[in-house]
């Protein structure tokens, strides 16, 4: 088994990436998640290898840091950035690896039965009780000495034992001139501890600054160890939280069973294990049974329930034909079901993929985080000697104790993870959360931009419409009757991805119309398509491709505006350049789009329709649906034309499309949003994909999106103004373990936040409960 170890940038524990893999397996590998505007210089130099540690093909696991994705390793060494441990990329299937966390657990609760009786006798004097009394009869410097003594052999363990892995990643971080937090601990304590050492040993080396009225020179074994304790509580509560981060994912894993009924030529019935399903393999899938794998029905007739992928409570009804998603929980009844997609290509292993992708993404409000928390440590270096020297000069006696006491406190007040953390956690958290309400989110970029969306462009067919359209009409012309017309569109539309076209192949093999195999196939998207179909020359499409082609019959536009006017669409066809009829095919509106759409309107959102179809069509849905903004006839390029001008005007767009001809538009928009329902291009270009396929996924997305960037900008706020107005208070009123405590609380405050975006309330009490302690402290 590889070593775990910590990020070389920033020093955070490692955990795995990549594809999903099984814990029992003896490789690990390990990867971090560090800034873009890292001196990547300087994080290629560390241990003499390259910033990326991964050899080219390596398949075991790859630990990243949260703060800082572009380290990566195939040891969990730590983040030489930030100094945090660094987490594996992919959640693994089986029990998660909590290794770093049971050693944090351990080193805490060991350093804290050492650190209570340090803690209480320096408090001691403070509630007026004389603990040297009790040693030695209170004889002077001899009982002094002894609860020096005492005190050494309490702090040892602690500083030399539990704060040992604090010491080595603020070496790391000196080595690779990566300053980070654990270089101010490790300063801090290592000089409490140091300067205790030398007044326990040699205290006549001391001038008398450092002595107080009865001439002794102070020790600092206490501050040392609570410092070093509460840091420790601050790991086991960061760890724990970045455990529940990745829940989402690991829960959305479990969706999938290990096994699978396959099922032979003799109908024989055996259990194999998920890997071993290939593509074409026909499996039995019982009553209340997960489905192992994406297919398509053969047999059997059962209600899918489908919330675990889509969000949705409603049971789905399957039978013959329809496609099912594994990982989804059949109902009550038996299907046979043949294996279509399987391992990395079922819809479960790409929206893993993509939430993990998600995940390690940087929201472009990092950017300024990177900055500053690039400046943050080395500032905190020179606060601390301006401190010392202030001090020095101007303190009370013994002027240089205070000096060395202040100087410590700016050290361990200042919280640089807490900045780091605040962003890529809370996008943990929302990617999660969105992943298991059939929101799958490309990037932390999109979820940020989506908060600042005021204008939501839909296309029509399949995302306000169900996307299966039915045939309601054909009126031939030109001597063909309505089954030879339909034979020729068939023909044609096979060819093609469009809803509508589906429509028309269904409607020919429901009437078992011998459908002829069409050759030279052309099509321009937004248009219509054309194709060489039993020696004619067959063209379908709207009336500006029929112009085009010169093949329009004026004579038919009464009658397709009339069918328009019920919200039909219609398609005129052409044989051999002469006009042959029409074909009208109504899409209904799926039934959650007007709640949606009255939902988006609430929340103070423009509502556009961008659609290929007529003008007559689209406004009859328009006024149904109560949308803003109607664009109709309108091609690819215009849809494209069309965003930039919203965009041009101020407007934040996001598109909301299925077809291949929405792909451009979908990359225009500042946030493209495909229906996963439509197809893969459409998906490929957009940001968020909604698994169910209707706007009511926009509205989730939306809601997700505030509350994610608002839950990012309440953890910067009080990263910087803990930081802000602890330093300055550290320099010249605090003892440095008051200030650990309120460190160790900054750390779980944000972590908490981080899990409040369902849980407001929380987020509100723990804010409360932050200002108070650190008002009970300064007191």
């Amino acid at each position: 088994m590889l070593k775990k170890s910590d990020c070389p940038i920033c020093g955070m524990f490692l955990k795995p990436e990549g594809e999903v893999t099984d814990s029992n397996d003896n490789e690990d590998s390990h990867a971090h998640r560090h800034g873009k505007d890292t001196d990547l210089t300087k994080v290629n130099s560390i241990k003499g290898g390259k910033y990326d540690k991964v050899p080219a093909g390596y398949s075991g696991t790859v630990y990243t840091c949260p703060m800082h994705p572009e380290v990566r390793d195939v040891e969990n060494s730590g983040c030489p950035i930030c100094g945090m441990a660094l987490e594996s990329e992919t959640v693994a299937i089986g029990e998660e690896d909590t290794s770093e966390l049971d050693d944090m657990t351990r080193r805490f609760w060991i350093c804290t039965v050492l650190t209570v009786p340090l803690f209480l006798y320096a408090m001691s004097d403070m509630v007026g009780i004389n603990l040297d009394s009790f040693i030695q009869g209170g004889q002077g410097d001899i009982a002094g000495k002894i609860a020096q003594w005492i005190q050494l052999a309490l702090a040892v363990p602690v500083v030399l034992w539990g704060a040992a892995p604090f010491f080595v990643r603020g070496w790391q971080s000196i080595k690779s001139r990566n300053l980070n937090m654990f270089t101010l601990i490790a300063i801090g304590v290592g000089t409490a501890f140091g300067f205790s050492l030398i007044a326990t040993f040699i205290p006549g080396i001391f001038p008398d600054s450092f002595r107080d009225a009865s001439g002794r020179v102070g020790v600092y074994y206490e501050a040392a160890a609570v410092i070093t304790t509460l840091v420790l509580l601050g790991q086991v509560l960061e760890l724990k939280a970045r455990s529940q981060t990745s829940g989402a994912i690991r829960a959305l894993l479990e969706l999938a069973p290990p096994n699978a009924k396959r099922v032979d030529e003799q109908g024989v019935e055996t259990e194999v294990s998920l890997d071993e399903v290939i593509s074409g393999d026909k499996l039995r899938v019982k009553p209340g049974e997960k489905l192992p794998v994406d297919g398509i029905v053969l047999e059997g007739s059962s209600s899918i329930d489908e919330s675990m992928v889509t969000g949705e409570p409603i049971p789905v009804s399957k039978a013959k034909g329809d496609t099912v998603t594994g990982g989804t929980v059949n109902g009550t009844g038996t299907l046979l079901v043949e294996a279509v997609d399987v391992g990395d290509d079922t819809v479960l292993s790409k929206i893993v993929k993509m939430v993990a992708e998600a995940q390690r993404s940087r929201a472009p409000i990092q950017k300024l985080v990177d900055k500053v928390a690039g400046w943050f440590v080395p500032i905190v270096l020179i606060c601390s000697i301006i401190t010392f020297i202030v001090w020095a000069i101007f303190g009370p006696a013994p002027a240089m104790a205070f000096a060395l006491v202040n100087a410590i406190a700016v050290l361990i007040i200042a919280c640089p993870c807490a900045l780091g953390l605040a962003t890529p956690m809370s996008i943990m958290v929302g990617t999660g959360k969105g992943a298991q309400n059939g929101v799958l989110i490309k990037n932390a970029e999109a979820l940020e931009s989506m908060e600042k969306v005021d204008t939501i462009v839909v296309d029509k067919t399949g995302t306000l419409t169900a996307g299966k359209p039915e045939l309601t009409a054909i009126e031939a012309l030109g001597g063909l009757d309505e089954n030879e017309l339909l034979i020729l569109v068939a023909a044609v539309e096979t060819a093609s991805e469009h809803p509508l076209a589906e429509a028309i192949v269904k409607a020919a093999q429901e009437k078992s119309l011998d459908i002829a195999k069409a050759s030279d196939f052309s099509s321009t998207t937004g248009e219509g398509a054309q194709a060489l179909v039993n020696g004619k020359q067959v063209a379908v499409g709207n009336s500006k491709f029929m112009q085009r082609l010169d093949s329009f019959d004026s004579t038919l536009s009464e009658r397709a505006d009339k069918r328009r006017k019920d919200g039909e669409t219609v398609m005129f066809v052409a044989v051999n350049g002469q006009a042959a009829g029409l074909i009208s095919v109504a899409d209904p509106i799926k039934p959650s789009t007007s709640e949606a759409i009255s939902l988006l309107h609430q929340a103070g959102l423009k509502v556009v329709m961008l659609t290929g179809d007529n003008e007559i069509t689209a406004r009859a849905v328009a006024s149904k649906l109560n949308i803003d903004e109607v664009h109709a006839d309108v091609s690819p390029e215009d849809k494209n034309r069309i965003i930039k001008e919203l965009q041009n005007s101020g407007k934040v767009v996001a598109m909301a499309g299925d077809g291949i001809n929405d792909a451009p538009a979908l990359a225009q928009a500042n946030v493209g949003i495909a229906m996963g329902t439509g197809t893969d291009v459409a998906m490929e270009s957009a940001g968020i994909t909604l698994v169910k396929g209707d706007l009511m996924g926009i509205v989730r997305a939306h809601k997700l999106s505030h509350s994610t960037m608002r839950n990012i900008r309440q953890n910067l706020f009080f990263a910087f103004i803990y930081n802000a107005l602890g330093i300055p208070l550290a320099a010249g009123v605090l003892y440095p373990f008051f200030w650990a405590v309120a460190q160790s609380n900054d750390s779980g405050r944000c972590y908490e936040s981080v899990f409040s975006i369902c849980y407001w309330q929380r987020a509100a009490i723990a804010s409360l409960e932050t200002v108070v302690l650190v008002w009970w402290i300064s007191f």
